[in-house]
């Protein structure tokens, strides 16, 4: 211990005294293992609300529905709940005894005293987005070249042309847990610190989220990331549309290399 903080400056201990305040004040909360599927449902939750009332308000706020890719179709609240009671029930049904039955085999280790460094943090986030974003373009692309796999597994999620923030979870069981399994696989195998593993997960539901929203937004992510190396909302749009391009969830080097990209300039909306 000594020698690691020796080696440690200031700036390395910036996320120490938050790690301190969690350990002592929540350990109870985040020491279970249903934390990580109340951190990322919560989320999922929370983050769907503001763009529900954009959705519901529709041209009354021509500032938001100005962005709107798909104008002439609009979620309706019977759609929502439809998307949003699917996913309860994923998570009623088959998370929750998951998680029981991994923490049997697997119980959770115990929380580490030290904090990561902020690069720790960064490096472990950014190596498991790009490990999950080659899993699920794998997965994504196979399942729309084999119709039976399309089919019974991932079809139910192009049950609407046009994505709304709900839809996000509007997933067979199957392809939830085959999504949940890599997404808490990933950092195990990269080892990352538990904080690093719940900020990932909070800001790939964040991702997620906003790839379903159905707006071009100035200030979502696919305009803050440069080079276009982040396709956002409208790849994902597209691909609701025309189901055999843009296969990969978050980033759009996949898509390039293997030529399923589109723009979207190139589909008439």
């Amino acid at each position: 211990m000594i020698l690691v903080d020796l080696f440690l400056t200031p700036s390395d201990r910036l996320l120490q005294p938050l790690w301190d305040y969690v350990r002592f004040n929540h350990f109870a909360l985040v020491s279970s293992p249903f934390f990580p599927v109340l951190l990322a449902f919560s989320g999922y939750f929370s983050f769907s609300i503001p763009f529900t009332l954009m959705d519901l308000l529709g041209e009354e706020v021509p500032f938001f529905h100005r962005y709107k890719i798909q104008k002439e179709r609009r979620p309706t609240v019977q759609m929502m709940m439809r998307s949003f009671g699917r996913a309860m029930y994923n998570h009623v049904v088959f998370v929750i005894p998951a998680v029981l039955l991994n923490n049997y085999f697997m119980p959770m280790p115990p929380l580490p005293a030290l904090a990561p460094t902020v690069l720790e943090l960064l490096s472990g986030f950014l190596g498991a987005m790009l490990l999950f974003d080659t899993q699920y373009f794998i997965w994504h692309m196979v399942h729309h070249k084999n119709r039976q796999l399309y089919k019974w597994v991932h079809a139910i999620h192009h049950d609407y042309v046009a994505p709304f923030s709900w839809s996000t979870q509007h997933l067979s069981p199957i392809e939830l847990m085959t999504v949940g399994f890599w997404s808490n696989l990933d950092p195990i195998m990269l080892q990352c610190h538990p904080l690093t593993t719940w900020f990932t997960t909070v800001v790939s539901i964040w991702m997620s989220v906003e790839d379903h929203i159905g707006y071009d937004l100035p200030w979502a992510l696919n305009h803050l990331v440069p080079f276009g190396l982040y396709g956002g909302a409208p790849a994902h749009d597209i691909h609701h549309q025309k189901p055999n391009s843009n296969f990969a969830p978050f980033f759009s080097h996949w898509d390039r290399i293997f030529g399923t990209g589109t723009n979207i300039d190139r589909i008439n909306l």
